[in-house]
């Protein structure tokens, strides 16, 4: 699980250009999305494009997509459970 949260804090940043943050910045428990990270909606569809390329998960209902990215710990959960690759 260790492993699978490093990798995706590397895709996430990778994904979405964040230039300026590096894997050791993004605190696994930490909201991605407004106080944490702050990212936005277009950061959604780009996370959303990101686990269906590398790990085969279709988000069937988009607004699953609240719950699943909740937390880069929470992705991973959801990843390690859903995964086709």
């Amino acid at each position: 699980m260790e492993e699978l949260i490093q990798q995706l804090k590397e895709e996430i940043i990778k994904a979405l250009n964040l230039e300026d943050v590096k894997p050791e910045d993004i605190d696994p428990a930490a909201p991605l999305f407004g106080s944490g990270l702050g990212l936005d909606s277009i950061d959604a569809l780009e996370l959303i494009v990101l686990m269906e390329r590398k790990y085969g998960i279709k988000l069937k209902d988009p607004s699953k997509g609240k719950e699943v990215f909740e937390s880069v710990n929470v992705m991973a959960d959801y990843i390690m459970k859903n995964r086709t690759k």
